[in-house]
């Protein structure tokens, strides 16, 4: 089967934060002392022209400013960057451009310099409206600096917003994880990502994990009561952790969902493009560091690696994706993604629908609700052997 090119996004890496929460797994770095912003948009326009020549041609359907804390870049740097790469790029028209932010460096009149760069999409780090619960987080703000950041937002013409919260957080109840979701309804936003504490590898939480975490049972018990009142107040789930009012679904992450393209650019940035010419799909990273990367940016030195997707691993990699989606994936889909015949993970297929996990219908995948409870077990089968 020949390789389809996908949508093409964007995606940039800013890696500072005022402080590193105890739970985060993210390449992000606390500032100290003036950002060097300026210095740090001439390399990430650097790190832009040396990846150009893997999309000449294709147009950019999202960008997506990521971290850290993007909401750190003043605005003028944004509209910098954003004008050299729109230069570089074709942008689709009515390209979806996001920039996280969180309430603890948000300030009058930086959303409006947001919406004039080109922003028209925000994703807000609430994690909870609940303060005793943000201070066991190690967050920087309080639940009336959060609420008056996204009121900030609306006033400056944002209608397109995404708020973050966390559920069985340490200390936390049920009546506590409703009280977060109703709050957050009361902002109108148009998406809600809704997730669970996790303790990752390599963080001061796994470290040394905090008192009060409920436990499993608890834990599930919150996320059905969340699920059914996200569902009541019209936020339909399409992804594992995602909610979204109809037609306001994440279009960037759906592009990833989807196994998608997208160059990666900035400190520790992941890509992910297929190569027509040659038929194979790349994986290239940059290296973590600022320091390193500011000096090392735009120069083969500055790509921490490159991989190229063997054939036998792409259904692996396909499915990581694809079954996090509530209404899963068409056969064809993966054909034109993975440039393998659907028959190759035929035998997976009825082995996943035997245990009641998938749903193989009309050419479309679907996950079972069952399915989507044990999606580790169901993206297991896709590894090769």
């Amino acid at each position: 089967m020949p390789l389809t090119p996908p949508p093409l996004s964007l995606y940039v890496h800013v890696p500072w934060c005022v402080r590193k929460c105890p739970y985060c797994d993210f390449n992000s770095h606390e500032g100290r002392g003036e950002l060097p912003f300026a210095a740090y948009v001439d390399a990430l326009l650097a790190d832009l022209d040396h990846d150009l020549p893997l999309a000449w041609g294709r147009t950019v359907h999202t960008v997506f400013f990521g971290g850290g804390t993007p909401s750190l870049m003043p605005p003028e740097f944004i509209d910098r960057f954003l004008q050299g790469a729109s230069a570089r790029l074709r942008f689709a028209p009515g390209c979806e451009i996001t920039l996280e932010t969180n309430p603890g460096t948000a300030e009058h009149g930086r959303f409006e310099g947001y919406r004039d760069a080109g922003v028209n999409r925000l994703s807000f780090g609430i994690q909870s409206f609940d303060d005793g619960c943000l201070q066991r987080l190690g967050r920087i703000h309080d639940s009336r600096e959060a609420e008056a950041a996204v009121k900030l937002a609306q006033d400056a013409g944002f209608d397109n917003f995404n708020l973050d919260l966390m559920y069985a957080l340490p200390g936390q109840d049920l009546a506590m994880a409703e009280r977060d979701l109703q709050r957050a309804f009361a902002l109108q936003p148009t998406h809600v990502s809704h997730y669970q504490l996790t303790l990752e590898p390599n963080t001061v939480f796994a470290a040394r994990p905090p008192a009060g975490i409920p436990d499993d049972d608890a834990g599930w018990d919150m996320q059905e009561h969340c699920q059914a009142l996200l569902a009541d107040a019209g936020y339909a789930q399409y992804e594992v952790s995602a909610y979204a009012r109809p037609g306001r679904q994440c279009a960037h992450n759906l592009n990833y969902w989807t196994y998608g393209d997208y160059l990666g650019i900035g400190a520790g940035a992941h890509g992910k493009i297929t190569l027509g010419h040659d038929e194979s799909i790349l994986r290239r990273w940059k290296h973590k560091h600022p320091t390193r990367y500011l000096a090392e940016a735009g120069s083969e030195a500055g790509i921490g690696g490159d991989e190229r997707i063997a054939p036998g691993r792409r259904p692996f990699e396909f499915m990581l994706n694809a079954l996090r989606l509530v209404g899963g994936f068409s056969l064809a889909t993966f054909e034109a993604r993975t440039g393998l015949a659907s028959t190759v993970i035929g035998p997976q297929l009825q082995a996943a629908s035997r245990n009641g996990w998938l749903e193989v219908e009309a050419g479309q995948v679907r996950p079972t609700e069952l399915g989507r409870r044990f999606t580790n077990d169901v993206v297991a089968l896709f590894l090769a052997e």
